[in-house]
């Protein structure tokens, strides 16, 4: 009778739970049962695992096998546990000393010649190995510079599972062949690069856009500034070229690096979704995801068979959700952001678990004004039926565009602006600088919060604790009192005004600032804004 264990990580969303991987050899008909509520993928394991071990050169135990992984309560899934079992297992038949093994977190899946292959969701499980006390963990040899972000934790990479029994059984390390890692392309599919020079979904491509490319669109720019500033989201209407996708892609480039705890949390996500590059696994930028407009409410929330896997939202987070075409959504997929915008995260219940995913991010729509999308444009040329264009304009629910605190017409752009040789417009580093500085001015202000950024801050709070200029709020009263703004909208009002003050290096809100952040909203010229559109027409 022989008996051994060694850990592993079930992966629950981003949140790792550690494993007990328990093996016991008894005398008696050879057979292999694994228990402990696995999945189909790791069911199979039994086959891979004998496999491995014997093209490994160790023997495999004539006996009665039974590996059970422990809690049993916890769905378990995936290839990530066959390093574990198979180690187990050698240790039970003595292969391997089994002190050897109990302090050890084994991550990694077995190919049927040896080889230890590349798994998704390395950092989330790594941490977790570290939160539950683990100082060593065994991963496959690519995925070292991912594990190593975790501080604390010793990494040891491996190739091959005979060269890891070498390694625990003090023997001399077998020469391996390293010219195929043997490791998956993860990557081919999520991060195909556009001609834009952004992913799809995931980060920055290639080549880098700048705001300096685009022409004209002065009250898009500045919203696009705003928006960034304080992590406000942005609807974006207009008819076909007029740029609405052009200043969204931009928009992750004004958006601040992002910190050490904002970097892992990211990583972890495209870490278990199998989206990092290969070579630079910590996420230090903010990422941008485009879903396509017929995403399914799986693809854009999270979703899939078993355990749900995270979705464009989460995929977002930190950076930006851009979706095009937003009218030709369904309503039911969009309805389902309402509440990540709201608490920041994605609660998906299945019938053999919850998975809660992080979904902080910054949400970017654009829309037509009408099916054919050209209803109001000047020339006209609109052959949508009044009722067809209300019904589009519909499919866009109040609930969440009450979300939404900016909302900007972007009308096409003039041949003048297109052509101009004069000087350039701002390029994306000068309004990255003042987005910067308008972050470190509310940052500074809500220290010793939970806050960061205005998209943050509670109305109550905005009202009581950092009250505006008197009189700036006459126009917003006015508008609540004409029933259009709701108590909601004047929060968000309240939280632009203060994005517009900190841009402008005020210490609070003047009635310009708040007359601003109305315009934002409602698409109604105010005060200034008003002057200068007179100034332009005449």
């Amino acid at each position: 009778m022989g008996f051994a264990r060694t850990c592993s990580v079930a992966l629950v969303g981003v949140e790792g739970v550690p494993v007990e991987v328990q093996a016991d050899l008894e005398p008696g008909v050879a057979a292999f049962t694994l228990v402990g509520l696995p999945d189909k993928s790791l069911v199979e394991s039994r086959d891979r695992v004998r496999a491995a071990v014997v093209n490994s050169g160790a023997e495999w135990p004539q006996k009665k096998l039974t590996v059970g992984l422990s809690p049993a309560s916890v769905p378990k899934g995936g290839s990530g546990f066959d390093v574990a079992v198979a180690c187990a297992v050698l240790g039970a038949a003595e292969r391997i000393d089994p002190r050897r093994l109990a302090d050890l977190m084994m991550i990694g899946e077995l190919g049927l010649d040896g080889r230890v292959r590349p798994v998704r969701g390395i950092l989330p499980a790594v941490l977790a190995a570290a939160d539950a006390g683990y100082r060593q963990v065994v991963v496959p040899r690519q995925t070292v510079p991912e594990a190593e972000l975790v501080p604390g934790v010793s990494v040891l990479g491996v190739r091959t599972l005979r060269q890891l029994i070498a390694l625990l059984s003090d023997e001399p390390e077998p020469e391996e062949d390293t010219a195929d890692d043997g490791r998956p392309d993860l990557t081919a599919s999520a991060y195909a690069v556009p001609a834009s020079g952004l992913g799809v979904c995931g980060l920055p491509g290639a080549r880098q856009v700048d705001l300096a490319e685009v022409a004209g669109q002065h009250t898009a720019r500045r919203a696009l500034e705003v928006a960034a500033a304080g992590r406000h989201h942005l609807f974006l209407k207009g008819p076909p070229g007029a740029g609405k996708t052009m200043l969204s892609e931009r928009l992750p480039g004004l958006l601040p690096a992002l910190s050490g705890t904002e970097s892992l949390e990211a990583t972890a996500v495209h870490s278990v979704a199998g989206v990092l590059p290969p070579g630079g696994p910590l996420v230090s930028r903010p990422p941008y995801c485009a879903p396509h407009h017929s995403a399914s409410m799986a693809s854009l929330i999270g979703g899939g068979t078993g355990l749900p896997r995270p979705g464009a939202v989460s995929l977002a987070h930190h950076g930006v959700l851009f979706i095009d075409e937003a009218a030709e959504c369904s309503s039911r997929v969009l309805d389902a952001l309402r509440q990540p915008l709201e608490s920041g995260q994605v609660v998906v219940a299945r019938a053999q678990g919850v998975m809660r995913m992080p979904a902080r991010i910054l949400l970017v729509l654009a829309a037509n004004p009408c099916p054919c999308g050209r209803h109001g444009t000047p020339g006209g040329g609109c052959e949508c039926r009044p009722a067809a264009v209300r019904r589009y304009r519909t499919r866009l629910s109040g609930p969440l565009l009450d979300r939404v605190d900016l909302r900007v017409t972007v009308e096409p752009v003039a041949r003048a602006e297109l052509l101009a040789a004069g000087r350039p417009a701002e390029s994306t580093a000068v309004v990255a600088e003042r987005v910067r500085e308008a972050r470190e001015r509310s940052a500074a202000r809500y220290h010793g919060t939970p806050w960061l950024t205005n998209s943050e801050v509670p109305g109550h709070e905005l009202r009581t604790r950092w009250p505006v200029a008197p009189g700036a709020l006459a126009g917003a009263e006015a508008d609540m009192e004409r029933g259009l703004l709701t108590a909601r909208g004047l929060d968000r009002v309240l939280r632009v005004a203060w994005t517009v003050a900190d841009l402008a290096g005020r210490d609070r809100p003047v009635t310009e600032d708040v007359e601003w952040a109305l315009q934002l909203r409602t698409g109604i010229l105010r005060g200034a804004s008003r002057t200068s559109a007179r100034v332009t027409a005449g």
